[in-house]
């Protein structure tokens, strides 16, 4: 392929075609939510992720993006939904902050000894290291042959998949004398994330951090990324305080510009 040529646009290459009647039936039956045990989010999004879609958190370093990620891979394997894989780019995944997170679960949630409970969790949360874009193709290639041969770790197959961040692997290959290289990559893993999403109902979280724009800040990564997500969240910190805004930039289903109020247990 003639890297000079222009592109397709990444929305017009990662269509789904299906009839109104399919439609209907895929989200009553398919889609359902992964809680993320962030109220505010969770009631911002109707439940929490949606199965089948990818959703991305946005917001400025130290917004809260990575303990986004943390809450939602304690929780949705704590409630014994399934497997969480969680690709990590930039060391930034913490094993002691799952289980701080365990430790503060609601009553109702906690039904058997706290060492079994946490034994159980972390088995359930794979966690890999993931520092260039052909690490990442790499990991994609070998989690849709586990999903397609439905192998599963004990009784549960992966549920949730987490990429913390993306725009650490997709911006550095994006600029420079090979960008419009770097763009088809970016274009190939926007592919394969949303694939694997509506193929095995995989609910995919990503991270972007913001650059400065003319304005306010920005999502990273440019127009091109912009149309991959089905739901994009910001996130921020109100100054001073341990008190947290998501706002949503884009959604499927609800307007833009809705918030909610939310805050992480103390670290």
């Amino acid at each position: 392929m003639d890297m000079n040529e222009e592109q397709p646009h990444v929305e017009d290459r990662c269509i789904l075609w299906s009839d109104g009647m399919q439609l209907l039936k895929d989200a009553a039956e398919r889609k359902h939510f992964l809680p993320t045990g962030l109220e505010g989010i969770d009631t911002l999004l109707g439940g929490g992720l949606r199965k089948g879609q990818l959703t991305e958190i946005t917001g400025q370093s130290s917004s809260g993006k990575t303990q986004v990620c943390l809450y939602s891979a304690a929780h949705v394997a704590a409630r014994h939904m399934g497997v969480v894989l969680y690709l990590d780019t930039s060391n930034s995944f913490s094993p002691t902050r799952i289980a701080h997170i365990l430790d503060e679960l609601p009553i109702s949630l906690i039904k058997e000894p706290k060492d079994v409970r946490l034994k159980r969790v972390m088995s359930s949360i794979i966690c890999e290291s993931v520092f260039d874009i052909f690490a990442l193709f790499e990991v994609l290639d070998r989690l849709e042959v586990s999903l397609n041969g439905k192998v599963t770790n004990g009784s549960n197959r992966i549920c949730l998949l987490i990429i913390d961040s993306v725009s650490s692997l997709l911006a550095p290959i994006i600029g420079g004398k090979n960008s419009q290289a770097g763009r088809s990559m970016m274009i190939s893993v926007a592919m394969i994330l949303k694939k694997l999403a509506h193929k095995h109902n995989l609910s995919v979280l990503v991270t972007n951090h913001m650059v400065a724009g003319n304005g306010a800040p920005k999502p990273a990564l440019g127009e091109s990324w912009k149309a991959v997500p089905h739901i994009r969240l910001m996130i921020s910190r109100d100054r001073g305080s341990n008190i947290y805004t998501a706002t949503t930039l884009k959604h499927t289903l609800l307007a833009c510009g809705r918030h909610m109020k939310f805050q992480f247990l103390p670290s």
